[in-house]
């Protein structure tokens, strides 16, 4: 037996139908909003003079930026690679992969 799926999109800010998924970010966090296109063009253009203003992400540090201090996005916490660096140039146990230690992440901070 065959089935066929069918997806509509709802626009979230006046409940129509939607044209286009929109992904944004802000403050670290990601974000995604189903809008048609005139509610997309106003988003578009609401944020416009914030992009052209805004720098784009690379992830590795810019000019004037400390070596081994790379940050993915502004945001509280230090970025987990640089913290392994850190704590592996330090002799501190750290694992490869998955969550780093709490007490990790404060001696870091401490240090810088």
């Amino acid at each position: 037996m065959a089935q066929r799926v069918v997806v509509t999109l709802s626009d979230d800010i006046d409940g129509g139908e939607a044209a286009e998924t929109v992904a944004f970010g802000l403050d670290g966090k990601s974000y995604e909003i189903d809008l048609n296109q005139a509610n997309a063009k106003k988003l578009r253009k609401a944020l416009a003079p914030y992009l052209q203003a805004g720098r784009k992400q690379t992830g590795k540090a810019g000019k004037g930026g400390k070596a081994g201090r790379t940050f993915k996005h502004t945001a509280v916490t230090a970025d987990p690679a640089a913290v392994r660096a850190w704590a592996r140039s330090n002799k501190m146990e750290v694992p490869a992969r998955g969550r780093i230690p709490k007490k990790v992440y404060e001696a870091f901070e401490a240090a810088n």
